[in-house]
């Protein structure tokens, strides 16, 4: 009896592990097939894309919004699709919105990564050191940002910079890959407000008498004629002096920035090219910089040094020669520069 009983049993526990197998066999089937369509919908809308370029670049222009650069990104092969990168990014709030700017991207990085990143401003850039020496030109700067910057917009810049001429201040930068014009060009217009146009300095330009224009005229005359504090003073009071007598101040580093000709290379017919920045035809200051010039040549715009020289001359080793008469002037030519 006992044994009828352990048969029934056992039938019973072996019917109950069938009708399991039986559903595991119905669900195992389905879950693999749910696991594959989820991980196909994962690769295909969350994941990055196969072509995802990596040690990329992505530029957030300002003020685009979020379906802009989804189209962008999706482009640029960042993202499959904009319209889950949009639907993405609102699920920040009614206010979302990307942080311009440059992002760099080092290997592929799937779409909350990318949406996260973009609504953060994680631009994952290190600053470039941009350093501008004294008396660089507006074209100059822009040419060295072209060259250290990457994916600057050096036409905007140079355009927008050219009539600021004089004011972008000669210093140490750092800037990210892709930063914006504008913002570069207000980078420099604060830092010349901070060292210009603050005590001391702007006391000195006011008590001296000039207008700031005509002083940072002068100064980028200065900063291209000599190269120390010493000769920047006595430089300064000649060409002063000269325009308090009425006299051509003759000044040789305006031909670079005319005609990209310096004083060595220059010839007669050079001295006389049309252009109002010829300080051999046109009496008095050009009508504006020819350079960005450093601090210490505007204070020496300020502060001229009072000497009686009207002329000077730098030999073929950059020594100045000072006189106080055109017939000096010439001995020193024949001299020092054998003309």
């Amino acid at each position: 009896m006992r044994f009828h009983h352990n048969i029934i049993r056992t039938a019973q526990a072996c019917d109950a592990w069938c009708r399991e197998a039986e559903v595991y066999n119905r669900i195992l089937p389905l879950a693999f097939l749910s696991g594959v369509l989820l991980f196909l919908i994962y690769f295909v809308t969350v994941a990055a894309p196969l072509n995802f370029p990596s040690a990329s670049l992505f530029k957030v222009p300002q003020g685009a919004g979020i379906d802009e650069v989804a189209q962008q990104l999706k482009q640029k092969h960042l993202i499959h699709s904009a319209l889950l990168f949009e639907a993405v990014e609102r699920l920040e709030g009614a206010r979302a919105e990307v942080i311009a700017g440059e992002y760099f991207f080092p290997g592929p990085q799937n779409l909350f990564t990318v949406a996260s990143r973009l609504v953060q401003g994680d631009h994952e850039l290190t600053p470039i050191k941009v350093t501008v020496p004294e008396g660089a030109t507006a074209k100059e700067i822009s040419q060295l940002l072209a060259e250290k910057v990457p994916d600057f917009d050096t036409d905007t810049f140079l355009k927008e910079a050219q009539p600021k001429e004089g004011t972008l201040f000669p210093d140490t930068y750092f800037f990210l890959p892709g930063e914006d014009a504008d913002l570069v060009l207000t980078t420099f217009e604060n830092n010349f407000n901070l060292h210009v146009q603050t005590q001391p300095v702007a006391g000195a330009i006011t008590k001296f008498g000039k207008s700031l224009p005509q002083v940072l005229t002068m100064a980028s005359l200065i900063e291209k004629e000599a190269s120390n504090t010493k000769d920047r003073d006595i430089i300064s009071g000649i060409l002063w002096h000269r325009i308090a007598l009425g006299m051509l101040l003759q000044v040789d580093a305006v031909f670079p920035y005319i005609i990209g000709v310096n004083s060595l290379q220059l010839t007669k017919a050079d001295l006389q090219v049309d252009s109002p920045y010829n300080t051999y035809t046109n009496k008095g200051l050009p009508p504006g910089p020819i350079s960005n010039p450093g601090l210490d040549a505007i204070e020496a715009a300020v502060e001229p040094a009072k000497t009686n020289y009207l002329y000077y001359l730098s030999d073929l080793h950059g020594v100045m020669h000072y006189c106080a008469t055109y017939a000096c002037q010439q001995a020193n030519a024949r001299k020092y520069l054998g003309s």
